[in-house]
């Protein structure tokens, strides 16, 4: 057994492992930053909306939607053209093969105007082969609430490809039956928001913590005056504001750019279970604990012998396996965690025994069921 402080002191771990590497970074920070408030929290009320609508991509090169598989297009194609005041024979099969049904999605960003445009993403919904070359005809994308708040119409940007041969061979680079409109969909209808009727602003923080809520209110009252910012909860700090919307944005251009030196994160390890990531926050402690870490590695070697018969014998020749059995344990040693130990000395004293990413979980794992590890211990 050795104390971890006297044998690392001044002395470098071996190289971090890969799901560890992420940490050396919040530790070589130093002390926390001060950050702006616009990159802390946003005001509530005032975010995108998601929008989405179903349409018609033509002109395609035969690699459209089969009308067996995809009916759906064929309807579509067919209320289309009755739209338009064609009228289509009763009974009359149409096979949409340079047509394909595609759902078209886009995000309407806060404060967009009738007339502005935003990009859209166009994905197909039949066995359409790929989208590149194609057009699509003018689709209404509506909101949550049923309305029409943008017209999306265009030429596709594809930026997959897929090819096939006659003896069935078949090459795909990407995905070819998504494709993107940059400012493809023009809004119509403005979405209605609190930022210049509400009496008072709220500031959400977006990661909830009450140490930080607190820096902010006081940063605020601070900057503009006592009792201009209050505290609601670890999350929200409601700020009075101007009833004039030209003061209003003024106002909101100084307090977004007010600095504070956020709370720190609480003590927490995430593991993912799927992926064998680990990350540790700075905050994360251990108190004094013995670890012993080994590995037991078993090596089995088949020998493959021939068996010959005495001559003469009439016996028959045959092959024996002849196993070789090795046990090795690793002869690695038992550290001691001090009380207080930071993140850098646990990161070393792992290493140091040589633990694997897949062990290191279960080091963590083991340190918190033996009430050491003081930190939330979380499994994705």
């Amino acid at each position: 057994m050795y104390s971890l402080s006297s044998h690392l002191a001044g002395t470098r771990g071996k190289i971090l492992p890969l799901l560890l590497l992420g940490l050396a970074f919040g530790l070589l920070s130093g002390p926390l930053q001060a950050e702006r408030i616009k990159d802390l929290a946003s005001v509530a009320g005032v975010r995108s909306n998601q929008l989405l609508g179903y349409g018609l991509v033509v002109g395609l090169d035969g690699s459209g939607d089969k009308v067996n598989s995809s009916p759906f297009t064929e309807q579509s194609l067919k209320s289309l053209l009755t739209q338009l005041g064609i009228a289509a024979p009763a009974g009359l099969k149409i096979n949409p093969k340079n047509v394909a049904a595609v759902m078209v999605h886009a995000d309407l960003p806060a404060f967009a105007k009738p007339g502005q445009q935003i990009d859209i993403t166009v994905s197909s919904v039949g066995d359409a082969k790929g989208l590149r070359g194609g057009s699509l005809l003018m689709t209404p994308l509506k909101g949550a609430d049923g309305k029409v708040y943008a017209i999306a119409q265009g030429n596709l940007v594809v930026g997959g490809l897929a090819a096939e041969g006659m003896d069935g061979s078949r090459i795909t680079v990407n995905i070819p039956s998504v494709g993107r409109i940059p400012g493809g969909a023009t809004v119509e209808r403005m979405v209605a928001n609190p930022f210049n009727n509400a009496a008072n602003l709220v500031f959400n923080l977006h990661r909830s913590d009450f140490t930080t809520a607190r820096a902010v209110a006081d940063a605020i009252n601070k900057s503009i005056g006592p009792g201009s910012a209050q505290p609601i909860d670890a999350t929200s700090i409601s700020v009075q504001a101007p009833s004039d919307a030209g003061q209003r944005v003024s106002f909101m251009a100084m307090l977004e750019n007010i600095e504070i030196k956020p709370g720190d994160a609480a003590a927490k390890i995430i593991v993912n279970s799927r992926t064998g990531t680990v990350v540790i926050n700075s905050q994360v402690r251990v108190s004094p604990a013995a670890v012993s870490h080994g590995s037991l590695t078993v090596t089995i070697k088949e020998n493959l012998d021939v068996s010959q018969p005495a001559p003469l014998s009439e016996g028959e020749t045959t092959v024996t396996p002849n196993s070789d059995l090795y046990v090795n344990q690793g002869a690695n040693r038992m550290f001691v965690f001090n009380p207080g130990v930071s993140l850098d000395q646990v990161v070393q004293a792992v290493n140091q025994v040589g633990a694997a990413p897949s062990d290191l979980v279960a080091i963590l794992e083991a340190l918190k069921q033996a009430g050491a590890l003081n930190a939330e211990l979380i499994v994705i």
